[in-house]
């Protein structure tokens, strides 16, 4: 029988599973980009791969991590002491950089319990340019496709494997020890849920499991009941997918019937030849991100979260493509845009609590060659905060990683320590926020020098088209890349890849928030009041 007491303390302890692990996978990693700007991800699953609990880290890996933990387990079967890695965008995951390790919790006598899971964004894995985040037509080139495939064996781990993935990354010493992290937060994981089976045994840890996900989705379902009734709808664009300069439409249709609601993202429109492309699975994170959002009670982000809500997207579309599209810029920049297009569509059923758009977009860097100071290779991947929109609450705020991205920025220290790069400026872009009676929060200005010849690649959104603002509230300023050339400057378009030379300076100027409300009018209104 449910004892609202115990729940408490199963969801408190069952998160506190997945902190741990992510804290073990924070201390131990390699890279800066996962110890420095924490780009990785923790959860916990039910035997059936249904998310129970998961850590406070990246939204966009965690409401896709459910689909390639199913993956993983349909594919393969697991023992205890066996660990799967997987990274394919078809099979659940986001893109190639995101490697996925899940393991199983069994029981002394070998009964499946749970799975642990983390994923972690590597700043390699192969593929056309340094960072595995170039400028693709085909996902054949943008790294190493690794399916569901077992790394570790009864506790052993599969070197066979592990020399086949280092001699295809560029930095194979940071990916070896970056997996060997992931590994251990598994461990770490295995360790912790063991221990509260051990003491409350397998029947009451699986009732609370599932008492958890009910409880979750009950949330939920009270949550959409405060949307009115009706069908909302909403579009937005992509800028472009780097190959043309067409606009690319993102639309949903948001219907909400009671305490229940359907998301229809049918008239998107057809996956490009860039790689904007997103699987379903983003779509979904999307998604769970946004209603989760409109939950104001503490309850934890797991599968029963998704059981009210339906979503439809159209096979062959820019939010659900053929295998083998190009699909690196649709984890980073499509689902913000997602969010976006969501968001405007139950802003006209809750102008109350639904902000403007934020910046929209990660602002994706990546750098690689080799460093002369020791001959070695090295790829550098980072994403740069912006401003966030306005709300009826008050103003957005500056300089922040917003919405699917939930990572810190790459400390100047780390990052010259680490890498032949130096910041020669990294500041609030002032007035980039859109005006209206809250403005929107400003973007960030980030400059970098190189001190080694390289290759550069830059995913970004938001340098054509705005991000919106709401209920008379005006748009945020775009974006802007810009290269400096032996002195000389050179604007760049969001989405390029280009080589460098040592002394060349790159520049990102991130977007602003939209503003809320008109200025004039709400001040008006204020006095009267």
């Amino acid at each position: 029988m449910l004892d609202p007491v115990k729940l408490e303390v199963f969801k408190n302890r069952f998160v506190s599973v997945t902190e741990e692990m992510g804290y073990c996978l924070n201390r131990t990693a390699f890279s800066a980009n996962i110890k420095e700007r924490r780009d990785f991800s923790c959860a916990l699953f039910d035997s059936a791969a249904g998310m129970v609990a998961q850590a406070a880290h990246i939204p966009v890996h965690l409401g896709s991590m459910p689909m390639s933990v199913k993956s993983a387990i349909t594919e393969i079967e697991l023992e205890p002491g066996d660990m799967v890695m997987l990274n394919d965008p078809f099979a659940g995951g986001t893109h190639l950089p995101d490697i996925t390790l899940v393991a199983p919790v069994c029981t002394d006598e070998g009964e499946l319990v749970a799975l642990v899971a983390n994923r972690a964004h590597h700043a390699d894995i192969g593929g056309m340019s340094p960072g595995s985040m170039p400028l693709a037509t085909s996902i054949y080139q943008e790294g190493l496709i690794i399916p569901p495939v077992k790394v570790v064996r009864s506790g052993v781990i599969d070197q066979d494997l592990m020399r086949v993935i280092m001699k295809n990354v560029r930095t194979p010493s940071e990916r070896e020890g970056d997996l060997y992290a992931q590994v251990s937060a598994n461990l770490t994981g295995i360790k912790r849920f063991s221990e509260l089976i051990e003491k409350n045994g397998r029947q009451t840890i699986t009732d609370y499991m599932r008492y958890l996900n009910n409880y979750s989705e009950s949330y939920m379902r009270k949550a959409i009941d405060r949307i009115p009734d009706g069908r909302y709808d909403f579009q937005d664009y992509m800028d472009d997918d780097g190959f043309s300069s067409d606009p690319i439409r993102l639309a949903v249709s948001i219907c909400i019937n009671g305490d229940r609601t359907t998301l229809d993202f049918s008239d998107s429109a057809d996956q490009v030849k860039g790689n904007i492309n997103a699987p379903a699975s983003i779509t979904r994170s999307a998604v769970m991100y946004v209603f989760r959002c409109l939950i104001p009670e503490s309850v934890p982000t797991n599968d029963g979260c998704m059981k009210p809500i339906n979503i439809i997207t159209r096979r062959g579309s820019v939010l659900d493509p053929f295998e083998g599209a190009a699909v690196a810029g649709g984890n980073v920049e499509t689902s913000q845009r997602v969010v976006d297009v969501v968001l405007g569509a139950l802003s006209k059923a809750l102008p109350q609590h639904i902000p403007a758009a934020s910046q929209g977009t990660m602002n994706n860097v990546t750098i690689g060659g080799t460093d002369p100071l020791n001959g070695k290779r090295f790829s550098y991947y980072e994403t740069i905060g912006g401003g966030t929109g306005a709300s009826a609450s008050g103003r957005g705020e500056d300089a922040i990683h917003s919405h699917m991205t939930n990572t810190l920025n790459t400390p100047i220290e780390a990052l010259e320590f680490s890498y032949p790069l130096r910041v020669e400026s990294y500041s609030v872009r002032r007035g980039s926020g859109g005006q209206g009676y809250h403005k929107g929060g400003d973007g960030v200005i980030r400059v970098l020098k190189l001190l080694c010849d390289a290759d550069v690649s830059v995913l970004s959104e938001r340098r054509v088209l705005s991000p919106y603002g709401l209920f008379g509230g005006k748009g945020a300023r775009t974006g802007k890349n810009t290269v400096l050339r032996q002195g000389t400057k050179q604007e760049m378009p969001g989405k390029f890849s280009t080589t460098l030379e040592s002394g060349d300076t790159l520049i990102i100027e991130s977007p602003g928030g939209g503003g809320y409300g008109d200025s004039e009018t709400d001040s008006k209104q204020q006095k009267k009041g």
